[in-house]
């Protein structure tokens, strides 16, 4: 097929085949792209339909990239969803071993001996240093280091256990 001739195809034809796209997705710049995918077909192709036939050359040819973009997009959306169903399963199972790990630590803290557990939270909850624990319970910072480092043990100690 010349040039000529390909030229008189596609505008006899382009908005026919793009209409009928169009009425087939209602998407028009999908359907702009599928017809021009098509003609690009019958172009690179070398296709030269016998005369009377363009028109169902083009319309199958339109048809077909359709089907296969449809079954492309169908096949992306399936698998967004599956994607959108384990990260939401994996959420769920954060949040429950979140609350499973934050009642065994509030429970290990409750159990906690108290001169341990006040060293533990002015540290970790209230963000004082060493100095400034030992200065509110006057006691020395090596008596604070101590606590905390037995408080920390015994938080280790309770989590191997569960």
């Amino acid at each position: 097929m010349d040039q000529n001739t390909f030229q008189q195809l596609f505008d006899q034809y382009f908005e026919r085949v793009r209409n009928y796209i169009f009425y087939r997705c209602g998407d028009p710049e999908l359907a702009t792209d599928i017809t021009q995918d098509t003609f690009m077909r019958i172009w690179e192709k070398k296709l030269n339909p016998d005369k009377g036939k363009e028109k169902a050359l083009l319309f199958k040819i339109a048809g077909d990239i359709f089907i296969s973009e449809y079954r492309k997009k169908q096949t992306a959306l399936k698998f967004a969803a599956l994607r959108k169903n384990e990260e939401e399963s994996l959420k769920l199972e954060q949040e429950i071993e979140y609350k499973e790990l934050k009642a065994i630590y509030e429970q290990s803290l409750s159990a906690m001996n108290e001169k341990h557990r006040v060293v533990f939270l002015m540290s970790r909850n209230d963000g004082l240093k060493y100095r400034e624990i030992a200065d509110h319970l006057n006691i020395s910072v090596k008596a604070v280091e101590k606590r905390m480092h037995e408080a920390l043990d015994y938080l280790k100690a309770q989590f191997k256990h569960e």
